[in-house]
């Protein structure tokens, strides 16, 4: 049976290729393994890669304990596509969790209350989307099964305390944590930057300030907006008293870049209750592929109904869907 290897496992083999630190084999082997497709295919691969992965461990544990055994976060991704919840210390991070999901993370007035990564599902219209509650990012804390994680998600939030008069330096302090893992933030709403020298994870990325109830908050939102206005979107939300949490909602949706593709059956009524959620961009095929992939082989035609008014149209396999398409498969 054919591996099929995605694109984003040949980026993260790119990585580990050019790793020059056991750290950063270690990070690119774990995005390795969270990225490949899982099926007979590539049980070899899987195999190979968690020998490597624990050969790594192993020495890597023995010769500077920057490993700690017997953790191994890996969080599968699920629903609509993965959003992480970034940031230093009491941010408000397992706060937002809270009101955007049903998870129930602990939450506390003191740092470092989230240990490890918890995720909770998100409603969005006729979606869910997965939203990761990560341990804070902090220079002596960040260990690499987080960074892995960071990478193998599709963009990510970053919740700052504005209210703090730390503020700046907490936001400064986390992205540059996070280089260090190779890890590079970004607008999610701008053109991801590009670098050839370093072999980067760029990932995209809105800013939450979050506690704008407190009067001290406009102020400090004042800098950052100065600083990091034109690299980043911010967000001014409380959750403490709601505000900008719909925004956040909506925001989200749109980082991640999606499209629903609804299916009916020829002399049916379209299915509107599940819709299949790909990557704006993709075509007929891909969508009969999530399916099943001999459904992918026989396909003949489809016909299109679309939200801009074509009704029942005959489409070619490469035809690109849009948003709220529906798709009748002929095969």
């Amino acid at each position: 049976m054919p591996a099929n290897l995605t694109p984003q496992y040949r980026a993260a083999e790119e990585k580990y290729k050019a790793a020059d630190t056991p750290a950063d084999k270690l990070a690119a082997l774990e995005e390795m393994l969270a990225v490949i497709p899982k099926h007979k295919g590539t049980e070899k691969i899987q195999a190979d890669i968690k020998r490597r992965i624990s050969k790594l461990k192993e020495q890597d544990g023995k010769q500077a304990g920057s490993v700690k055994r017997g953790i191994d976060y890996n969080i599968e991704k699920e629903g609509g596509g993965q959003v992480v919840l970034i940031g230093p210390p009491n941010s408000g991070k397992s706060s937002l969790l809270d009101v955007i999901t049903k998870a129930k993370p602990d939450i506390g007035e003191y740092p470092f209350t989230t240990h490890k990564p918890l995720p909770g599902m998100m409603n969005y219209e006729d979606i869910k989307i997965q939203i990761v509650d990560m341990p804070p990012i902090a220079e002596d804390f960040t260990e690499p099964w987080m960074a892995a994680i960071i990478r193998n998600a599709d963009a990510a939030i970053l919740v700052i305390d504005i209210s703090s008069d730390n503020s700046l330096d907490e936001l400064e302090s986390t992205i540059a944590v996070l280089e260090k893992f190779k890890i590079a933030l970004y607008g999610w709403d701008r053109e991801k930057p590009q670098n050839n020298d370093v072999p980067l994870t760029w990932k995209k990325t809105l800013i939450a300030a979050n506690k704008m109830d407190d009067p001290a908050s406009f102020d400090n939102l004042d800098v950052i907006r100065d600083l990091f206005g034109g690299d980043f979107p911010i967000e001014m939300i409380s959750v403490k008293s709601g505000r900008g949490i719909d925004n956040i909602r909506a925001n989200i949706y749109k980082m991640l870049d999606i499209v629903r593709v609804y299916t009916k059956v020829p002399g049916k009524s379209a299915d509107m209750e599940s819709p299949y959620i790909l990557k704006r961009g993709s075509t007929v095929v891909d969508v009969a592929e999530m399916i099943h992939k001999d459904f992918a082989s026989k396909l003949k035609y489809a016909k299109l109904w679309s939200e801009s008014g074509v009704s029942g149209q005959m489409v070619n396999r490469d035809h690109i869907v849009d948003d709220r398409d529906i798709i009748e498969f002929h095969i």
